[in-house]
């Protein structure tokens, strides 16, 4: 077997295993993303094939990479950053190069595609399964009740289920309901409607505010570009908010998540605890507007009392003092801003906005139910008003590089259909 083949057959091997392994394995998972990354970069050098540093969003990437690299350097004030967060920001690269291996290696054939999409609904499936089996039963399929709160965990024994279940719903339910609402027979189309009713039903279920208004917000964006899909759309908020509003008798805990508990931060955002992260990281930003504080520059600056500025800047408002403080301030772009500054946060938005103008390329002339699924994936992950994990936090992020990479490779390489085939074929991505 030629190398190159037994090189892109690994690779694919590593592709196939990761999501599964973000599940209950995110050592293992991490190390088939640096597998993957490793093993492009090999065929890379053997081939002398580097294009693809020049094309699309890498360089975008490329330079936020470089500038959080220089921003943790151990070097004299303004600098904070310490040898140990450098070589985290080093090696954040594999994952940005596992996403360029999928778009430019690994999936480049249409079969491999198909293979993951394959894995990842299998994934969807049991994630939701397991919620549904909770939901009914009490207990998850290994004895795991309610958290605490009262959210369904799914399979997990903590509440895992919805951030990760909405970073692939999309990708694994739309391109089913969408062949099957496509058909001409009344049972068929009404299996399409079952079927994202039971997705959207999952994520109301599990009574997490976050992830049920990102898959609101996916479902916009995919109705926006499948105009078959609108009035199911439609149906599905219309459901969704009738599940919501009976939640008081057939789950009261997802009424408390939902209703009492989110209104009641809403009215108080400010002494909520993400309104206290918000202004901790704005003040850790203001005073480090340059290169702010490096790699894990939000969770080494917070507990520093020069950051404890409240909301009203009074003396005494100390914004939670302590007890504020979190690993990370729970959204994509304060992180980027105190990891960075404010050109940290410019870079990091145009990359966002090159991996979002890749994968949408040509998809408004030619929507696709797999690649507006992916779009609507990356889109709502990469929200900016959102509450989030770290950007790099497995088993999170694993699932949106998953989707980012592959996402890219269908943007790139997937023909059109016979219906479209006689249109004009679109620049290749980058």
């Amino acid at each position: 077997m030629p190398i190159s083949l037994l090189l892109q057959r690994a690779a694919l091997v590593a592709v196939l295993l990761v999501t599964p392994s973000l599940l209950n394995a995110r050592a293992l998972a991490d190390i088939f993303f640096s597998v993957t990354a490793i093993l492009f970069l090999a065929q890379c050098a053997r081939t002398r094939q580097w294009a693809w540093l020049r094309q699309g969003w890498v360089p975008f990437a490329g330079a936020w990479w470089i500038w959080e690299m220089i921003c943790s350097l151990p070097l004299p004030h303004p600098f904070h950053g310490t040898w140990p967060n450098f070589v985290q920001a080093l090696v954040m690269l594999r994952y940005g190069v596992f996403a360029a291996a999928l778009e430019n290696w690994v999936l480049r054939d249409p079969r491999p595609r198909l293979w993951l999409r394959w894995v990842v609904q299998a994934v969807a499936a049991y994630i939701c399964a397991g919620v549904l089996y909770q939901y009914a039963f009490g207990k998850n399929f290994y004895g795991y009740g309610r958290w605490a709160d009262g959210e369904l965990t799914g399979p997990f024994y903590k509440p895992r289920a919805a951030p990760e279940l909405v970073r692939i719903l999309f990708p694994a339910v739309l391109p089913p309901v969408m062949a099957l609402i496509s058909r001409k027979s009344f049972w068929y189309r009404a299996a399409g409607v079952l079927l994202a009713a039971v997705g959207i039903a999952c994520m109301v279920l599990i009574s997490q505010r976050m992830p049920v208004l990102l898959t609101i917000l996916g479902l916009a964006v995919a109705a926006l570009f499948l105009p078959k899909l609108r009035p199911v759309a439609i149906g599905l908020v219309v459901v969704g908010g009738l599940v919501i509003a009976a939640s008081p008798v057939i789950s009261p805990h997802t009424y408390y998540r939902l209703v009492e508990k989110f209104s009641t931060q809403m009215d108080h955002f400010r002494p909520s605890p993400y309104g206290l992260l918000l202004r901790r990281a704005d003040e850790i930003t203001e005073q480090n507007p340059i290169v702010g504080r490096g790699f894990n520059g939000f969770r080494d600056g917070c507990p520093d009392m020069r950051y404890w500025v409240g909301w009203t800047h009074q003396p005494g408002d100390i914004g939670g003092g302590l007890p504020t403080c979190k690993q990370h301030p729970h959204n994509f772009y304060l992180q980027a801003a105190t990891d960075g500054g404010y050109p940290g946060l410019i870079l990091f938005s145009l990359m966002v906005i090159a991996w979002l103008r890749d994968m949408a390329r040509g998809l408004w002339r030619r929507p696709d139910a797999v690649r507006v699924g992916l779009f609507a994936a990356a889109f709502i992950h990469l929200w900016p008003i959102a509450s989030t994990s770290a950007f790099l936090s497995l088993p999170v992020s694993g699932y949106f590089f998953v989707v980012l990479g592959w996402g890219l490779a269908e943007a790139r390489w997937r023909q059109p259909s016979p219906a479209v085939a006689a249109e004009p074929s679109p620049r290749p991505a980058g």
